[in-house]
């Protein structure tokens, strides 16, 4: 017993060493390697010196008055059906596409931002009605983008001109040259606008 005893204690040793220590210590210095450190710190954005947001969470710009900026897609977790989701927490709907209350929301988003952008429902895209899996992502359709120029640069005192360039210089391809479809970052994009401001 007293030999059993010993042994599972030195295993118990053993791999305390390992799995809490010097693993946790090798996965801290890859993530120190110069490239992979905006990963490992969350990919934050900073301008001036202060930080305005992460790369990788989208946030919708939400205002009561003017609305100067781009959107992102809804969340999930919003009270209303384009109300701000709450970034510390993610997550769908759950709700299938056949899911009666969830086609009545998907139909008011499309009402508001049809009236919003002022064009007809038809004209927008899927993804400006659809809430993604976690609710955060940062990037929207270059279709969504291009619905929101017009306001955007009416709000801005831009040229839509001006606007749809902005839009172009932050839209990405796909990975690799295949993979996923182009995207916006809704961040980089807002950062882009207030500096065209200026």
């Amino acid at each position: 017993m007293l030999k059993q005893t010993l042994a599972g204690l030195r295993i118990l040793i053993v791999l305390t060493v390992i799995l809490g220590i010097l693993y946790p210590l090798g996965v801290w210095l890859v993530s120190r390697i110069p490239g992979l450190e905006a990963n490992a710190e969350g990919s934050i954005v900073s301008q001036n010196g202060q930080a305005v947001g992460s790369s990788l969470i989208g946030i919708d710009p939400q205002s009561n008055g003017p609305d100067p900026y781009f959107h992102t897609r809804p969340s999930a977790s919003a009270k209303d059906p384009l109300g701000q989701g709450d970034p510390s927490t993610s997550g769908g709907s759950n709700k299938g596409a056949d899911n009666l209350s969830y086609l009545g929301v998907v139909q008011q988003r499309k009402d508001a931002i049809a009236q919003r952008e002022g064009v007809d429902p038809a004209q927008v895209p899927p993804d400006a009605v659809t809430a993604s899996a976690s609710g955060l992502d940062p990037q929207i359709s270059p279709a969504y983008a291009k619905l929101q120029v017009a306001r955007v640069a009416r709000e801005n005192g831009l040229s839509a001109d001006v606007v749809r360039e902005l839009v172009a210089d932050n839209t990405t391809g796909r990975g690799l040259g295949v993979l996923g479809d182009p995207g916006v970052n809704v961040l980089k994009l807002n950062l882009a606008v207030q500096a065209a401001k200026r």
